[in-house]
């Protein structure tokens, strides 16, 4: 029998057998070793005082929601430009309000777990790098110059919901649908020389981590699905595909359009009919969604839902 004391007053915190290490978690040992090796630090490894590169686009014009459109084509070259810059800080913001929510949900899953778990210390790294994500994404829409529209107000509000109740599986798989989707574009933009060489380095930062933290994702998603009962799987299923439609649609906020003096709402429906653009959120969901398809977390009932996320192109 042990007696463990606190130091400071002497009185007992516990009595009995302390519990044994919790076993090396091989994933999470590697994840941590990688961390160590190579991340870095936005506020040293980004000069936030370059200035913009004049002309230069802020995305790929091909993936900009109006590209290709009558709308696109009546529009001059500096407005195509200014929608770049609009369009990647909505991009961006949303992924800001997703990663407040992910680290929400990770916190909240780890006040009972055992802090000498390499897991937990993994976990507890990741909500660190998305802190630096944060404040990354807040940095780089500020120098800018323009709004972090966000999630639309009825989308944010679901928000504070939705971390509420997703845990488990379904936490898991949306961190991944959020993430992976981002990383797809990112990862194209970070090599595309006509994009300011600020969003490209944004972009080059958050794929490198990023793609840690996607590990880790698949490996909590592969690890529990086996595990749940016929109606948690429903639950799951049902969780993850919300969060797919939820967080695809408002991508882009409407008021991005307002700001190159377009209508908010004749823009949204030419954009959510482009097949250019219907192509390009296909094209970022295509691996996210063949993953949880494999896994069994989209079921008959969900891929209705899916289709209309546009994240799924049959």
């Amino acid at each position: 029998m042990t007696l463990t004391t606190d130091p400071l007053t002497t009185g007992p915190l516990t009595t009995g057998p302390l519990a044994p290490a919790p076993p090396t978690d091989a994933v999470a040992h590697r994840l941590l070793r990688s961390t160590a090796k190579q991340s870095y630090d936005p506020e040293v490894d980004i000069d936030w005082d370059a200035p913009l590169v004049e002309g230069a686009w802020f995305m790929q014009p091909e993936r900009l929601s109006l590209y290709g459109t009558p709308m696109w084509d009546a529009m001059s070259p500096e407005q195509r430009v200014e929608l770049s810059r609009h369009e990647i800080a909505s991009i961006a913001s949303v992924g800001l309000w997703f990663e407040i929510i992910l680290m929400q949900m990770m916190v909240r899953e780890l006040y009972d777990q055992d802090p000498r778990s390499e897991r937990t210390q993994y976990a507890l790294t990741e909500v660190g790098d998305e802190t630096r994500h944060s404040v990354m994404f807040g940095r780089a829409i500020a120098r800018c110059g323009v709004p972090a529209y966000g999630p639309t107000p009825h989308i944010h509000r679901l928000g504070r919901g939705f971390k509420t109740v997703a845990s488990g599986v379904s936490a898991y798989a949306s961190i991944l649908v959020a993430e992976e989707i981002l990383d797809r574009w990112q990862r194209e933009m970070m090599k595309d020389e006509r994009v300011q060489p600020l969003t490209r380095m944004v972009s080059r930062i958050h794929v490198l981590e990023e793609a840690r933290h996607m590990t880790f994702a698949r490996e909590e998603v592969e690890r529990t699905v086996p595990t749940l009962s016929r109606p948690q799987l429903a639950w799951h299923r049902m969780m993850t595909a919300q969060t797919a439609f939820m967080v695809a649609r408002t991508l882009v906020n409407p008021q991005v359009y307002v700001a190159v003096g377009l209508d908010p709402r004749e823009a949204k429906r030419a954009a959510f009919s482009n097949p250019h653009y219907q192509e390009t959120l296909g094209w970022m969901g295509e691996r996210v969604v063949g993953f949880l398809d494999e896994q069994g977390l989209i079921g008959p009932a969900e891929r209705r839902i899916w289709r209309r996320s546009l994240l799924m192109r049959s």
